[in-house]
């Protein structure tokens, strides 16, 4: 019965306690500052932008590829021949010397590509017309002189001196060939 009696009076007791009222009101707070979204969205877009275009531009430079360094052919030839000169004048050390030249001689005057013989060098370079024949024929001579040094058994001749001559020619066809004096035609 006491649980009856609890049942029928809990509605009355709900009604009776003081739930609805309202709670003692916080003071106000004061207007709603704007967001930083709100305040800056004019330089936050472009900014982003700016941003974005500077980013992708650094990469950019940083990954690109650097421009080979190209040397010239008398630089390639003057370190290569300089790296022979200690060397004792033996079969070896001339053909070395002849193809260091030539390479050389073919990158001044534009050669085609390929290898040729003394004879068919100096047939092209003959041909060339911003060779002439005298500068040709000085090329030759000492093309000749050492593919008969580095064909012969044993040097009984004294050393051709072959870099020392080399870097000379390499000299004077820098120098424009103003004149190429026929004693030095043959360095012996």
């Amino acid at each position: 019965m006491k649980t009856l009696a609890v049942i029928l009076l809990l509605p009355w007791a709900v009604i009776a306690a003081d739930t609805n009222a309202l709670p003692p009101l916080v003071p106000a707070y004061g207007e709603i500052p704007p967001t930083f979204w709100e305040q800056y969205r004019a330089l936050v877009i472009p900014g982003a932008f700016v941003f974005v275009f500077l980013l992708t531009w650094g990469v950019w430079f940083l990954l690109k590829p650097k421009p080979p360094v190209v040397l010239s052919p008398a630089f390639v030839a003057r370190e290569a021949l300089k790296k022979l000169q200690p060397q004792p004048e033996d079969g070896r050390v001339l053909s070395e010397i002849s193809q260091i030249f030539r390479r050389y001689v073919g990158a001044v005057f534009s050669f085609p590509a390929g290898e040729m013989t003394t004879a068919e060098f100096s047939a092209v370079l003959a041909a060339h017309p911003k060779a002439g024949l005298q500068v040709a024929e000085v090329l030759s001579t000492f093309l000749r002189a050492c593919d008969k040094d580095k064909f012969t058994a044993h040097n009984a001749a004294p050393p051709l001196n072959a870099v020392g001559r080399a870097l000379q020619l390499v000299e004077q066809i820098e120098s424009g060939w103003r004149e190429v004096p026929a004693s030095k035609s043959i360095p012996r």
